[in-house]
């Protein structure tokens, strides 16, 4: 069997072997479903609506309560212990999202045979470490400018000696070409 059938086959069972796994009743499972549904329902035009009327209800009721600290306090112990939880929340649901779009990128990364493999585990580096590599990708907009070729694209790995064989390639004389540099009818 070939190393490319091996390594399909143990991705293939880690996926399956998650999937059972997934399907446990732990608290980080309910926590993941519970996360998913409430940042669905707190996202939408509905919640939105429903919170404007919490608060001008609170708004409303100011007069008939005197506009007590009990009435105030209602108000701002709600509102933060939302708020508080749904930090929680939000940030589950956003590392998700977060390591989906990486997984997709990866894959792009991997099947362009031009890319830069380096860059699938990007997200790993330190903070000094991508500012390196963003000098990187700042040089190949300055050589692409330097082009003045919206279509230019360069990876990270060969920038600079790819810049220069296009340049030979382009300032190159053709040998079917005249003294004016034309090309001759063959």
């Amino acid at each position: 069997m070939s190393t490319k059938r091996t390594l399909e086959k143990s991705i293939n069972a880690e996926i399956e072997e998650s999937k059972s796994a997934n399907k446990k009743s732990g608290f980080k499972a309910w926590f993941e479903r519970a996360a998913a549904a409430i940042t669905k329902v707190t996202g939408s035009s509905a919640a939105f609506l429903v919170a404007v009327a919490v608060i001008l209800i609170w708004a409303i009721t100011g007069p008939i309560f005197n506009y007590s600290d009990t009435w105030q306090l209602v108000i701002n112990t709600g509102t933060t212990i939302i708020t508080f939880l749904m930090v929680f929340i939000i940030q589950q649901s956003q590392n998700k999202d977060s390591l989906a779009i990486q997984l997709k990128l990866n894959e792009l990364i991997a099947c362009e045979e031009r890319a830069s493999n380096r860059l699938i585990d990007v997200e790993d580096l330190t903070q000094e470490e991508l500012e390196t590599l963003k000098k990187f990708y700042v040089r190949l907009s300055e050589l692409a400018e330097e082009e003045n070729d919206l279509f230019s694209s360069h990876s990270v790995d060969e920038a600079t000696g790819q810049h220069k064989h296009k340049l030979l390639l382009r300032h190159k004389p053709d040998p079917t070409a005249n003294k004016n540099g034309a090309a001759t009818k063959k």
